[in-house]
Parts: C-alpha cells; sequence; structure tokens
C-alpha cells in the first residue's frame, strides 16, 4: 500500500485552497499537516478545515520552509513575485514541490529554476492544468494518432470576458505588470504552454501585437468618480459598475475575492476603501486588454493566438488544421470535432466535463492526482505532464511575445534564451 503523502500549503488563496482540498476527497491519498498564509482569516480557514496543529499554522513562507522538513511535498500558491524564492528554498530543503503558474515573472528565474528542477532529484510540477483536462487531452491524442495527417496550423482564442478582466487585470491582482506579470503570461501562460505541447515541438519564432486600449481614463463617462459608490451618474448603463457585480445574493467567484467577510455588509465596506470598488476606467492599471501572438514551430506548423478582454463569456476555442483534416471545439462547450478531408465525415466527441472555470474542467483534478500519485512512489525527479522544465519553453514563449510587442520586433526564442545567458 502506497504511505499517505504529507504537504505543506503555502499561500491559502483560491487555488491553494481548491488544491489543498484533494486531500478532503482523498484522506487515503493526501493529508495538510501545514499552512503558510500572511491573512489570518484564510490561515484558520485551512487549519480548522485540515485540522492542522496550530503550531504547524505560520504566518510566513520563510517561517515554515525554516522548520526541518514537516511534509514530503510543498504546495506553492502565492503571488508571481514569490514564487522563485519560495520554490528555489523548498528545492533546497529536500521537498517536491508544486508550483503555481507563472514559475515566476522574471525570465531568468524561470531558466534557473528549470536548472534546480533538474539538479534537485525531486518532483517539480507547475500548475499547468489544462493538459490534464479531457478537452486538450483528447486533441493531443488525436493529433499523436495521426487522425487529421500532419499539423499545419492551430488558431486559438483565450476569451478573457469583459468582466473578468475587470476584476483580475482592471482592479485585482494582476493589473499592473510591475506588481505581478504581463497579462500574457500571468493570464495566457496556459494557453501558450498548450500551444507548444499540441505542437510537439520548438517554437522558433515570435511576433506578438497589443495594448490597453479601452480601460483607460480617457473612456470614462462624463462625471464618473474614483469609486462606483461615490455617487456614479453612469451607474444605471455601466457595464463596470461594481455594485452591480459584487453586491448580490451570489458570494462565490469573483465576489468571494473581495473581501474574507461575505456578508453584505463586509463587501460594501470592501468597494468603499479597497480596490475593487474603483471605477475601471481610473484605476492605476497598465497590462493589455487585447493581444495577438503569432507563433512558428520547427517543422513549420504555426500558431496564431488571440487573448481578448471584450468576449461576454470566459473560455477557449481551438482549430486545429492539418493535411488531411481539421479539428476544432470550445471547450467550455464539452465537445470537439473532426473533420475528414476527402469523405466528408465528420467525427463528434464529447464527454461529462467535470469542474467548471474554478476546476478548469477537471484539470485541477487530475493534476493533484498525478502529483500525489507520483510523490507517494518514491518521488524521483521530474514532474509528469507538465514538469519545470518543459514548462520553462512555454514561459519563454510568452516572455519573447511580450519582447515582441513592446518593442515591434520578431523574437526568435532561442536567441533570447542566449541573450539572457550573456
Amino acid at each position: 500500500m502506497k504511505a499517505k503523502v504529507k504537504v505543506a500549503l503555502i499561500g491559502a488563496g483560491l487555488r491553494g485552497i481548491y488544491y489543498a482540498s484533494y486531500a478532503i476527497g482523498h484522506p487515503e491519498a493526501m493529508q495538510v499537516v501545514a499552512v503558510a498564509e500572511p491573512n489570518a482569516v484564510r490561515r484558520n480557514q485551512v487549519g480548522q478545515a485540515h485540522a492542522i496543529a496550530p503550531d504547524l499554522c505560520f504566518e510566513r513562507a520563510d517561517e515554515l520552509l525554516a522548520r526541518p522538513k514537516l511534509a514530503d511535498a510543498v504546495l506553492i500558491c502565492t503571488q508571481d513575485k514569490q514564487h522563485y524564492e519560495q520554490a528555489m528554498k523548498a528545492l533546497a530543503a529536500g521537498y517536491h514541490v508544486l508550483l503555481e503558474k507563472p514559475m515566476s515573472p522574471d525570465a531568468g528565474e524561470c531558466l534557473r529554476l528549470g536548472e534546480a528542477a533538474a539538479s534537485a532529484g525531486r518532483i517539480f510540477s507547475i500548475c499547468h492544468v489544462l493538459r490534464y483536462t479531457d478537452f486538450f487531452s483528447t486533441i493531443k491524442a488525436l493529433l499523436d494518432e495521426g487522425r487529421i495527417g500532419t499539423l499545419t496550423n492551430i488558431v486559438h482564442n483565450e476569451n478573457v470576458g469583459y468582466w473578468h478582466q475587470a476584476h483580475s487585470f482592471v482592479r485585482g491582482n494582476w493589473s499592473r505588470t510591475a506588481d505581478a506579470s504581463p497579462m500574457i503570461l500571468a493570464k495566457a501562460s496556459h494557453d501558450l504552454d498548450i500551444l507548444l505541447w499540441l505542437a510537439g515541438t520548438d517554437c522558433v519564432r515570435v511576433s506578438s501585437f497589443g495594448s490597453l486600449g479601452h480601460f483607460r481614463p480617457e473612456h470614462a463617462p462624463a462625471g464618473a468618480p474614483q469609486r462606483c459608490l461615490d455617487g456614479c451618474p453612469a451607474a444605471d448603463e455601466c457595464l463596470y459598475y461594481a455594485p452591480r457585480q459584487y453586491l448580490t445574493d451570489n458570494t462565490d467567484w469573483p465576489t468571494s475575492a473581495i473581501s474574507d467577510d461575505p456578508s453584505y455588509e463586509a463587501r460594501y465596506r470592501a468597494l468603499l476603501e479597497g480596490p475593487y470598488g474603483r471605477c475601471v476606467y481610473r484605476c492605476d492599471n497598465d497590462v493589455v486588454d487585447r493581444q495577438v501572438v503569432n507563433l512558428e514551430f520547427a517543422g513549420g506548423a504555426t500558431a496564431a493566438f488571440t487573448m481578448s478582454a471584450f468576449t461576454r463569456d470566459i473560455g477557449r476555442s481551438i482549430k486545429l488544421m492539418g493535411t488531411k483534416g481539421e479539428i476544432r471545439g470550445t471547450m467550455e462547450e464539452d465537445a470537439i470535432e473532426v473533420l475528414h478531408f476527402g469523405t466528408g465525415k465528420t467525427e463528434r466527441i464529447s464527454w461529462g466535463q467535470s469542474g467548471g472555470h474554478v476546476g478548469h474542467g477537471g484539470g485541477d483534478e487530475r493534476l493533484m492526482k498525478d502529483f500525489v500519485k507520483l510523490v507517494g512512489e518514491g518521488g524521483g525527479s521530474g514532474g509528469g505532464r507538465t514538469s519545470a522544465q518543459q514548462s520553462v519553453q512555454s514561459h519563454l514563449m510568452a516572455f519573447a511575445a511580450e519582447k515582441s510587442r513592446s518593442e515591434g520586433i520578431v523574437v526568435e526564442p532561442a536567441a533570447f534564451v542566449k541573450g539572457l545567458q550573456g
């Protein structure tokens, strides 16, 4: 019988709590034995949910990592800029590591994490959960089977959603590159990783265009104040009027992000004082609200990726073109189609979606299952389907895309890496 895997959670936000909940659904496989979280409410919630001893509930990650090894593995689910230092310390302390994406907002640190992963002799997985979804796993299998011949082109869309953009990338934690990451890394590192995985070969050239075009002061309604609750004259028609988003009976995400206390009074106070009550046209955001990325892969296949805030729903759609057919689908529609040339046959494949938005279509659950299995079988090195060594490549594609967008040039990832290495 495999030993139960003991893990320590660093960062008890939405993602951290979700990954840690695997232990509640699978107590025979995983146990959360320690937590580090500066927010006392969240720290106590995790401590109670997993019956963690009070002396193993830490305010700071450094306190947890300074102790003699407390668990088999750590789940690092903190803010982007904290990932590098915490992951390096965890590897040095002998832990297996599951690290939330992005690995780091710094390209050099990503390279060093990849090198550390190769030499540490530990499982080091990155949370590129889309590789574990039914949707993308099925597409990958169809490509590998040669069902549409040789892959020639991919067209992929990341439909961010107008309200999601306003919540996360205008008012929220990922609104400023200096505080987090460029949006192509913070939001779309999942997508670039999937494109790399589906192409099955190295990316050799990248070009990109995009900007922050709408969520700017000049687009604010006439007379709009700094905060929505300060008597905005456009309250009835503004798509982004904060009370309409956050002061309803629905306290699930994204409303759950604005206050640890879900009461109406606490949420109202959060809109009066916190970042989520600001007018979306009068924030300090600087990340793009639309971007396109063109990619060329070794062997000649190309991909065109579009990320846009201006969609009603959030989700991903894709079309893959090969020499013998096409694959197309929308992840949230729970199905794909395979169109065969010559015969005119259309093959439809569908399955029962699980996990919803928060669970990334079941990908989060399967990522945790794979990570726990790898650690429980004795560790070793690597990281399963989303090892750090593999993830470095897609991160570098994101950095290359941002360099192309900001400088107006075509970037070769190999040359970009040489530049980092001096």
